[in-house]
């Protein structure tokens, strides 16, 4: 009956994703809301609200109020938490104060934490849970996280990359990269305008990562056409990319994701070293669907690299999953 009752967010810095026991995945959206500056009143969240984006009078706010995983604005979120659960209950939840598991980056601390659990307990959730994200991720991408083998998660998201050894159901060693989908738009923006003079918008500079970004691997030149201003006449402009120029401006990042990647191995015991050798790495988050990821990645570590199942998802499955044990959770609690 608990578990029935309970709901599992992954409150993510680009998406927001809920999941039901008995339905699944009911509810996937953007993580942006906007609001009237002066009535307060919430106008649009999700994909309504981010068609919204630099295209509204100056009386309404569209933001994104989770940055880096975490929360930037709490009013912003408590009010898109709301309607998330609003709209979760209207989508097939059959519950009005439900228990919520929410997912979070091992790496937040007991502040960021507590503003999430405070954001969705005025939301009017009875209970609300957290779980580290990579541990979500794992259990979301089906790997035997209570067995007594090493489990290694690379989630690269909206707004960080977080790595997770797992063993016996716990993290063994975990850390966080305040880097992730986000950050690589922005470098695509910054690249367009120094390279082009051109100002481009950020679902413009998604478009270009999502359609002709690679990773560092060799592959066939593609190109794409997009539109923008011209900063020095301010009129509008195309300009037709190559996937190597979008290559050649994410290296950066892929090296620091690469980077963290080989610290968390480092500091892996030898004696679950074995096991990463033979089970290898799985890959989660929008970031691990870049073209090449895995084979790059395959390549610099020489270990097996593989996408888990449904890479937007995991987490989102795995926080839900996550549910069964709740009861459990709850008894400690009240001991």
């Amino acid at each position: 009956m608990f578990s029935n009752t309970a709901i599992g967010i992954d409150l993510g810095t680009a998406n927001t994703l809920v999941y039901t026991k008995n339905n699944g995945i009911i509810l996937n959206e953007p993580s942006v809301i906007a609001m009237n500056k002066h009535t307060k009143e919430v106008i649009a969240i999700g994909t309504e609200a981010q068609a919204m984006i630099g295209k509204t009078p100056s009386s309404i706010i569209v933001s994104r109020p989770l940055r880096d995983g975490v929360i930037a604005d709490f009013d912003m979120t408590t009010a898109m938490l709301k309607t998330v659960l609003e709209k979760a209950i209207k989508n097939g939840a059959t519950f009005r104060k439900p228990n919520v598991v929410i997912c979070t980056p091992s790496g937040a601390t007991s502040v960021e934490r507590l503003a999430i659990k405070d954001a969705a307990v005025q939301c009017g959730a009875k209970e609300v849970f957290l779980i580290d994200e990579p541990v979500a991720a794992a259990i979301g991408a089906d790997l035997p996280i209570q067995e007594p083998i090493a489990s290694v998660i690379v989630d690269i998201g909206g707004g960080t990359t977080e790595v997770g050894i797992i063993s016996f159901g716990g993290i063994v060693t975990s850390t966080t990269l305040k880097l992730g989908g986000d950050r690589l738009n922005e470098e695509i923006v910054h690249y367009v305008r120094q390279k082009y003079s051109i100002l481009i918008g950020l679902p413009t500079a998604e478009r270009l990562k999502k359609e002709i970004g690679y990773a560092p691997v060799k592959h066939d030149i593609e190109e794409l056409t997009v539109s923008g201003r011209d900063i020095v006449r301010g009129l509008p402009q195309s300009v037709t990319i190559q996937s190597t120029e979008i290559q050649e401006c994410l290296h950066e990042s892929m090296i620091a994701i690469l980077g963290i990647i080989r610290r968390s191995l480092e500091n892996c015991p030898p004696e679950l070293a074995g096991d990463i050798v033979e089970e290898g790495i799985v890959l989660t988050g929008g970031g691990s669907l870049l073209k090449g990821m895995a084979e790059w990645l395959r390549e610099e570590l020489l270990v097996p690299v593989h996408l888990a199942p449904s890479p937007l998802e995991s987490v989102a499955i795995g926080t839900g999953r996550s549910i069964d044990s709740l009861q459990l959770m709850k008894k400690a609690k009240l001991k």
